[in-house]
């Protein structure tokens, strides 16, 4: 039994089934792109009717039916209901003609007919007051694969500083590979030398890679800081190697003592390290950082059993290995001051093993004796005979340093006088005994300076009954004193 029209669309469009299509059901694009075919060809369809009657019907159960107008017209309301917010609509007037189509579902997906078909789609497409217009679809973004891969090294250097899609798979020849860096040398852009140097090293073994950057210095100067960014210090090391660089080869190999936390091993490493092809001044510098590592070690383990009354009176706060050669000299003069120069921890040893300035080491012992109250060790430091035996404090730094670590370290008023009287400019030393209040330094210098009026100023500063106040009075009683004011 055949149902009526307005009966099949009711039944059709409240049934939970759907049109039989000649699509995967899986395939959601193939079947929106077939139904836009089919929609835009029955809204640009001819106007000429052909001969019905020779045309096959075909209905779900493959008996004759009248049209195949509701099929299309089903898949148009599918799409319609599914996306009715993204069509444009256009109000059109025309009447529907309720007559059955006289085209079949073959003479559409076959093309057999080329102008007759969509015309009859279009007359039984009508019947609604609205005209739908299929939506423009998206290709997806596998259909870029194709043209990302046809890029030149032109193009794709170009992409890539842009920041679009691009690949590097498709160069795969030496040729091409060599081409593509070029053009990123070309472009002056950092980053996409780099990416370019990173599908090299990937895609190229060492020999070849080093063998052609050695004709490219700009892309070799961008490989070797790459290199050492990503501390990929044995690739380094070959590299340079390969290059010639023999210098830049034994420091970066020498910088791989960085890694190595055992001491013992660090110093094994050292070793190792001292019959590299150093420049003069780095292999001394090598040579005596193995030799200072050497004795921390010897002295640490000597130190941690230590039972002396200066490491119990100051216990050790840190390790003395690792440590650099003025603080291993400083914590020398803290614990062994005085020691023999036969031992490995005696500041005299160090000084005159690792070649420290006679300047350098009079400041390093000097806070460290110092900071221990040790003024005589202070005066030690200073005293120097002439040749006729006379003692006379020297110094190769300025007085008036020795009197600033001095007072850093609490040095009693008559030990920083001493040593402020030992500044021979007048006004360094006025200043110097003003900031410290050295009052006997101060009155004696504006005595010498025979400058009443400060001497003056700077008793009405002092109390009455002080000591300093009563000797100032007496130098300004004193008659034989010729004062300039």
């Amino acid at each position: 039994m055949s149902r009526a029209k307005p009966e099949d669309d009711e039944y059709w469009n409240s049934s939970k089934f759907r049109a039989f299509t000649f699509d995967d059901d899986d395939d959601e694009f193939s079947r929106l792109k077939e139904s836009k075919r089919a929609v835009n060809s029955i809204l640009v369809g001819d106007d000429d009717d052909d001969d019905d009657d020779d045309v096959e019907r075909v209905s779900w159960s493959g008996e004759p039916v009248g049209s195949i107008s509701w099929s299309v017209k089903e898949t148009a309301s599918s799409i319609r209901s599914g996306s009715e917010q993204s069509f444009p609509k256009i109000d059109t007037t025309p009447s529907l003609s309720k007559q059955g189509s006289g085209y079949s579902l073959s003479s559409l997906f076959k093309a057999k007919s080329k102008s007759g078909a969509f015309q009859s789609f279009s007359e039984s497409f009508s019947d609604t007051s609205t005209r739908t217009y299929a939506p423009a679809l998206r290709k997806p973004k596998s259909d870029g694969k194709d043209f990302v891969s046809d890029l030149s090294p032109e193009e794709t250097v170009r992409r890539m500083q842009k920041g679009r899609a691009f690949s590097l798979e498709k160069f795969r020849s030496l040729q091409d590979k060599l081409l593509l860096l070029d053009e990123a040398v070309a472009a002056y852009d950092g980053n996409v030398i780099t990416a370019v140097l990173i599908y090299l090293k990937k895609s190229l073994s060492k020999e070849i890679l080093f063998r052609e950057l050695m004709a490219r210095d700009v892309a070799l100067r961008h490989y070797v800081h790459y290199l050492k960014e990503m501390g990929e210090q044995k690739l380094l090391v070959e590299l340079l190697k390969a290059l010639g660089r023999t210098e830049d080869m034994a420091l970066t190999q020498y910088k791989e003592h960085l890694n190595i936390k055992d001491e013992g091993r660090r110093r094994d490493f050292l070793k190792s390290c001292l019959s590299l092809p150093f420049s003069q001044d780095d292999a001394t510098h090598v040579q005596d950082h193995y030799t200072l590592l050497e004795r921390q070690i010897i002295v640490e383990a000597s130190d941690k059993k230590a039972d002396t009354d200066i490491f119990r009176k100051f216990p050790r706060k840190a390790s003395i290995l690792n440590m650099p050669i003025i603080t291993t000299l400083y914590y020398s003069c803290f614990y062994h001051y005085g020691e023999s120069e036969g031992t490995f921890s005696s500041p005299s040893n160090i000084r005159k093993t690792f070649r420290i300035s006679e300047k350098q080491y009079i400041l390093t012992a000097l806070g460290a004796r110092a900071k221990l109250k040790s003024w005589f060790d202070v005066d030690s430091l200073f005293n120097t005979k002439n040749w006729l035996g006379y003692t006379k404090k020297r110094s190769p730094v300025g007085f008036h340093r020795v009197v600033d670590i001095l007072q850093k370290n609490s040095a009693p008023v008559q030990v920083l006088q001493e040593y402020v009287n030992l500044i021979d400019d007048p006004e360094l030393k006025l200043s110097v005994a003003l900031k410290y209040k050295c009052h006997d330094v101060i009155i004696n210098t504006y005595r010498d300076l025979k400058d009443r009026q400060q001497l003056t100023v700077y008793r009405d500063k002092l109390e009455r009954d002080s000591v300093e106040y009563r000797k100032i009075q007496e130098l300004l009683s004193n008659g034989q004193i010729r004062w300039k004011n």
